[in-house]
């Protein structure tokens, strides 16, 4: 498939400018250097090909030399890649702000950790950036979950004004059990199909307890 055949909001470029630079992946950001993929792939799946046979701090560290060899690549594309990295330290003079990264579990339990002790079941939305970088939080609901009570309007309702490239969801059990219930499961699927629409990722849902947790994305049932 050719990039102009993705809809709009799966376009490097195009979601670039809607939502913001900070809100691609590593692959959607090296597609645009790039500008075109080979005669069999579409920059996109190239870009990603790339950094799966060099993960982003070694592909950083590849020179002149390494990066013409790759095939796709060549010269003139590699001197725009070193280029761009090179501005980039320069202009690091100033650090921004850091944002707490959201890589595992424990992250997420570490910005609910208050749900352990509560007697009633919260539900909390949590916003990411294109580099997982948390860039807002906000509990939602308090009470038995039912896909009344979560509505994806309002779940989805920061993340879209923030331009957030994903969220993910946490809750907890009081009683202890981490373990879904069927509300849990038919909410998350829902919620899922609804991100699909809106071009906006469930990274994962983690249901909390006291002493344990659960992962949907850990037991692939995201």
């Amino acid at each position: 498939m050719r990039i102009k055949d993705l809809p709009k909001f799966a376009r490097p470029r195009e979601k670039l400018i809607v939502r913001g630079v900070k809100n691609l992946k590593d692959s959607e950001l090296l597609a645009i250097l790039l500008g075109t993929g080979t005669t069999s792939k579409n920059v996109l799946v190239f870009a990603r090909q790339v950094l799966k046979k060099y993960p982003l701090a070694k592909f950083l560290k590849l020179n002149f030399k390494d990066l013409a060899k790759i095939k796709g690549i060549g010269p003139a594309k590699a001197c725009i890649i070193l280029a761009a990295q090179e501005l980039v330290k320069r202009g690091l003079a100033v650090q921004d702000e850091t944002l707490p990264i959201i890589r595992s579990v424990k992250d997420v339990i570490a910005q609910a950790v208050y749900m352990r002790e509560k007697t009633r079941e919260h539900f909390m939305v949590i916003s990411l950036n294109g580099r997982g970088e948390m860039i807002y939080k906000r509990p939602l609901f308090v009470g038995s979950l039912n896909a009344n009570l979560v509505h994806p309007r309002e779940v989805f309702q920061e993340a879209l004004q923030r331009n957030a490239a994903s969220i993910v969801l946490v809750h907890n059990h009081p009683t202890g059990n981490p373990q879904p219930s069927q509300a849990d499961l038919t909410i998350t699927k829902r919620l899922i199909e609804a991100g699909k629409i809106m071009g906006i990722e469930v990274k994962d849902h983690v249901i909390i307890t006291k002493t344990a947790a659960f992962s949907f994305k850990q037991k692939q049932l995201i």
